[in-house]
């Protein structure tokens, strides 16, 4: 067994994007940070020294953690933040698993600027199932600040109200043209002709779903998630905070007289504000004739969806399906043992006295699951639970039914204040779940990409309005559906996943859009060990961080 090494040094770096310059954390002094590359089988070691006075977890997303949970990342639930001047060694194993993920901060809005790419190749001598590419090109989408993103979410929780949005959205790091005083500062993706090129994109943005496309070229999807699915062809990509995408893109074969334009914009469903900008880079031919500088070359741009362009992406998700072949079955559990159905949504909580909230009402915003606005514990859930030390942290009472039963999708009810506790459910190990994700309209209906940590999962079935327990099992696919570690939720509508409760210790799921989460909209599984030596989770390292 290879192992791979790699050591993180959390600093502060001046960065100068839109005119601004500000100092960010950043990791080894780049940004976005640097790749981890692997292949399936390794071991990682990861040394993370922090130097910045934040506190900082790093999350290996995707990555699942098998008996490894002290290394997942959350900030309080399975570690408590590495201090500054101290240092935590990340140390896992990636098992069965291939293709692109992604790492960054677990804590407050920090992954605003810590973040990278990890690409996972397959075993030695294994192959991709589809055609060996050219070049293999990692696409990292990400928010920018002009202003510190700390102080953006500090300031929403104090006051209430909802967070400013950023100034623009970045492709590897850099805004593109599309903005003013950033056309230096644009990604470049120069190719070959006749040539297939591996485009590993990454939605590391906060609090938006991106659609993506390249002018006049055709994509391949070919695996979502770090999981291969059938191969289907696209002009536009839509990604949601969290997740990957790995697309086939097949050069033309011969040198064009242009240049093209590769742009991403928000899919947004909300009611709320959000940054309504393009972000842009270019694809460009590497003739001799073709520069840059060349101004008379005609530079083409794609085509877009509307901005809440929901029926386009509901076509879109559907097309994704696992290969289920013999090498990469997709192995959907055809029995269920426990079944959950969790409402997910925005409401409200009062406002303290004497002070005045700029939320719903005079209101601060809040988010939750069930009706349950997860509250952060001050010691880790994970330490907690191992060392059998749970009272005063968490209780296991999470509703596994909403509290109240309302017509989800319609009017919403007059009481949209929710609760705030930190709970969790617990699995026995092997436990087989089916979850269905019901979004609300409280405050207004909006998709949520949510993300289940220590687990990939089948999406077996989705669907808009309330979700019918007599009706829509019967069309859910166990055949073939996609596999991921995050779906969004369709805005108005349900989406059902089940997976295997494989993997002893404490897990998060919560939304991928950083502000929801930091309203509450999060809750933990506790899977109990198994009866076997292999099947336990294992003892905390001891260089783990106290809190």
């Amino acid at each position: 067994m290879c192992v791979c090494i790699f050591f993180c040094k959390i600093k502060l770096q001046n960065v100068t994007r839109l005119c601004h310059t500000k100092s960010l954390i950043s990791v080894n002094g780049q940004f976005p940070g640097p790749r981890l590359v692997a292949r399936e089988g390794d071991q990682v070691l990861v040394k993370v020294v922090n130097h910045v006075p934040n506190n900082v977890t790093l999350h290996w997303h995707g990555i699942r953690q098998l008996r490894s949970g002290w290394a997942d990342g959350p900030a309080y639930i399975t570690q408590c933040p590495i201090q500054t001047g101290q240092t935590y060694t990340y140390n896992f194993t990636i098992t069965s698993q291939r293709g692109t993920l992604f790492w960054h901060a677990h804590i407050s809005w920090l992954r605003s600027t810590l973040y990278g790419p990890i690409i996972i190749f397959p075993k030695r001598n294994d192959s991709y199932p589809f055609k060996k590419p050219y070049k293999e090109v990692p696409i990292i989408f990400g928010e920018w600040w002009n202003v510190d993103p700390e102080a953006v979410i500090s300031q929403a929780l104090q006051t209430g109200a909802g967070p400013n949005v950023s100034d623009a959205y970045t492709i590897n790091g850099l805004p593109g043209p599309l903005y003013n005083c950033s056309s230096k500062d644009t990604f470049r993706l120069k190719v070959k002709p006749g040539k297939t090129y591996l485009l590993r994109l990454i939605n590391a943005a906060l609090n938006d779903e991106l659609f993506f496309s390249i002018a006049n070229h055709t994509l391949t999807i070919v695996e979502a998630d770090a999981v291969y699915v059938k191969p289907f062809n696209t002009n536009v990509v839509l990604i949601t905070p969290g997740q990957t995408t790995n697309v086939l893109l097949k050069t033309k074969p011969y040198f064009p007289n242009a240049n093209f334009l590769m742009t991403a914009r928000p899919y947004f469903t909300g009611q709320g504000t959000f940054d309504n900008s393009t972000v842009a880079g270019i694809l460009q031919y590497d003739s001799p004739s073709n520069h840059s500088s060349n101004n008379k070359i005609p530079l083409f741009k794609p085509t877009l969806p509307p901005i809440n362009a929901t029926g386009f992406v509901a076509n879109f998700t559907r097309k994704f399906r696992s290969l289920a072949t013999a090498k990469f079955p997709a192995n959907v559990p055809q029995t269920v043992d426990k079944r959950f159905f969790f409402t997910v949504g925005l409401g409200s909580t009062p406002c303290p006295k004497n002070m005045t909230c700029q939320g719903p009402n005079g209101t601060k915003f809040a988010a939750s699951v069930n009706n349950v606005s997860f509250a952060l514990p001050t010691t880790a859930l994970l330490q907690s639970y191992f060392f059998g030390q749970s009272y005063g942290v968490y209780t296991t009472n999470f509703p596994t039914n909403p509290p109240f039963l309302f017509n989800y999708t319609g009017t919403p009810p007059n009481n949209t204040v929710v609760s705030n506790a930190t709970s969790a459910v617990v699995l026995p190990f092997n436990t087989t779940v089916e979850l269905v994700l019901q979004e609300t309209s409280i405050l207004g209906a909006e998709s949520h990409p949510l993300h289940l940590h220590g687990f990939n999962f089948f999406v077996v079935g989705e669907g808009f309005g309330n979700y019918d327990p007599n009706k829509d099992p019967a069309n859910f696919n166990l055949v073939d559906p996609v596999e991921r570690n995050t779906v969004g939720v369709p805005s108005g509508g349900w989406v059902a996943i089940r997976f295997l409760a494989d993997n002893p210790g404490v897990w998060l799921m919560h939304c991928h859009f950083d502000v929801h989460t930091s309203w509450g909209l999060r809750m933990a599984w506790i899977v109990l060990d198994g009866p076997l030596p292999n099947q336990k989770l294992l003892p905390p390292p001891c260089d783990l961080p106290k809190c």
